[in-house]
Formats: structure tokens, sequence, C-alpha cells
């Protein structure tokens, strides 16, 4: 006897912009429904050219969904959105993920009233930038209960290389902050370097081919250097356009510091870099990659207090 074919679960996708456009391609891809809601028509439009179904509300895209996944700006929009809408739309059964780089006490707040609800829910922002998220080759760093970690799992493989439990709810917004913490601390201390070489008459290619076989070697150097040449792929060669904007890595590392302030913590590179990625955008740099931050240490010298 033949066996029937399972259906692939049906997904509601919240946010089909620069981020969760390409993850949610990714996920028609791989099979499944996927009705896609945002505000933006032209958004909507791309996700229905890559396989996607649009629908005219939030609701709509969740009702009898087995899955919603939404995709963000803020806090203010995640809570918004799931006690506005999605909450009440969705089927008991369903699994609720939210990829959004947000506060961890909003996470942990969205994810209890879940909860209260019967509701299953991980909060699961991600890493890799837009290229990443059209690639199928993001970090997800989720938080939530084992069951709901275990439910959310087969759809975060879809979109993603890597699919790591980091604890309760919450814990995936902690990682994440943490961890592009270390990245615009990395990003401005490589920018420095590059131009401290530049002004002492060292060739950008052959301090890249050295530092980066030495002890100065970081991700933010070897996949994403801040000046034109040795890594081609890198922003700094299309003109900083595209990646991962400078105004997105100061939401993160302000919400770096304001949950270190919380905790008692002390980030003292952390809150440097937020200064200076702050000076970068009320320069006008905010819409170009998070690396042209390298523009700003060429000028004059800086003093961030």
């Amino acid at each position: 006897m033949t066996k029937r074919k399972q259906a692939m679960p049906t997904i509601a996708f919240i946010g089909v912009g620069n981020m969760g456009g390409g993850m949610a391609a990714n996920l028609a891809k791989a099979g499944h429904a996927v009705r896609a809601f945002d505000l933006s028509a032209d958004a909507v439009a791309r996700a229905v050219a890559n396989g996607c179904t649009a629908v005219a509300s939030a609701a709509e895209a969740a009702d009898g969904a087995d899955a919603i996944v939404t995709m963000l700006p803020a806090g203010a929009h995640v809570r918004a959105a799931y006690e506005g809408d999605l909450f009440a739309a969705a089927a008991p059964h369903a699994i609720l993920i939210d990829c959004s780089t947000i506060d961890v006490a909003t996470a942990k707040s969205v994810g209890e009233a879940a909860a209260q609800r019967g509701l299953a829910m991980v909060d699961a922002p991600v890493s890799g930038g837009t290229a990443a998220a059209d690639g199928g080759t993001l970090t997800f760093m989720v938080g939530g209960p084992d069951a709901a970690f275990a439910a959310a799992k087969p759809i975060l493989d879809a979109m993603g290389k890597a699919v790591i439990h980091a604890g309760g709810a919450g814990m995936g917004q902690a990682a994440k902050i943490c961890n592009n913490m270390i990245l615009g601390a990395t990003m401005v201390a490589t920018a420095e370097a590059f131009v401290l070489a530049e002004k002492l008459g060292l060739d950008a290619q052959t301090f890249f081919d050295i530092s980066s076989r030495a002890s100065g070697q970081s991700w933010s150097m070897t996949s994403y250097c801040p000046v034109p040449g040795p890594v081609p792929t890198s922003p700094a060669n299309r003109d900083y356009q595209g990646g991962f904007a400078a105004a997105l890595m100061l939401k993160d590392l302000k919400l770096a510091v304001a949950a270190a302030t919380t905790a008692g913590a002390s980030v003292p590179m952390g809150a440097q870099a937020e200064a200076l990625y702050q000076l970068f955008a009320n320069n006008g740099g905010g819409g170009q990659d998070f690396s042209a931050i390298v523009k700003l240490l060429r000028g004059p010298a800086i003093a961030v207090t």
C-alpha cells in the first residue's frame, strides 16, 4: 500500500521585509504553504513572487496556521502583534516563533503571556544578515521551553544552518544582544586598525594577509572586512550598501547596554561602541552597512565619553 505523503505545515509569516522576505522565501522553497503579511505592499509583492500567498491581515495569516513566524522592528511591535491579533487567531496546536531582535524583558513577557493561553512560543532572533536570510544560512538563538523548541526547530532548520537552544523564554534575545555587542565592538576595533595601518603607510591587503593569520583575526576581518579589496564579498566593495545597517547595529548595542544596566553588568567596550555608532548615525550613516564605521574613524580625531 502506498503511503500518503504528509502535508507540510502551513506557516503565517508576519513581517516580510529585508530579513523576513528571504526567510519566508526559503520556507516556501522547502514546500511550506506560507501566508505573508506586511504593512509594505512592495514587501508582500516580493514574497508572492517567491512563492508565498498574500493575505490582508496578520489575523488572516494566523487563522488555522500550524506555525506563526514574526520578524518585526522592536519590542513594542511584537507585543502589539501578539496581544492585538495573533494570540486570538492562533490555533491551539500552533507554534509561535518570534525572530525579531527585541529586549529580553519583552520577549519574556510575551512568552509568558503565550504560555498562560496554552500556546507554545519561542524567541528566535537571528544572526547572519540579509545574505544569510536569502541563502538559508542563518544562525538561530532560541529561547523557550524544551517542547516549544522541538516544535520550532524543523521550521527554523529550513531557514538556517544552525539552530541552538539557548534556554528559557528570553534567552534567545540574551544570546543575540551579547553576540552583537561583540560584533559591534570588534568591528570598531578592526576598522580602527585598518585606519591606523593606512596612516602608517601599511598596505591594506598586506595588513589583512598578516592579521587574518595572526592573533588579530576575527569574523569582522575575514568575513566582513571594513575596507575594499581583501574580502570581495564584504559590503565595503559595494560602497557599504546592503548587509547589516549601522542603524540596526546601533539598535542592538542599545539593547545590550540597557540590559547590562538592568543586570548590573559592566560593558565599557559595548558602551563605547554604542556611542560611536550613535555618532555615525547622527551624521547620516545609519543606512549604510555597519562596517562603514571606518568612514567615521578616518575623519578627525574622535572623543567619545
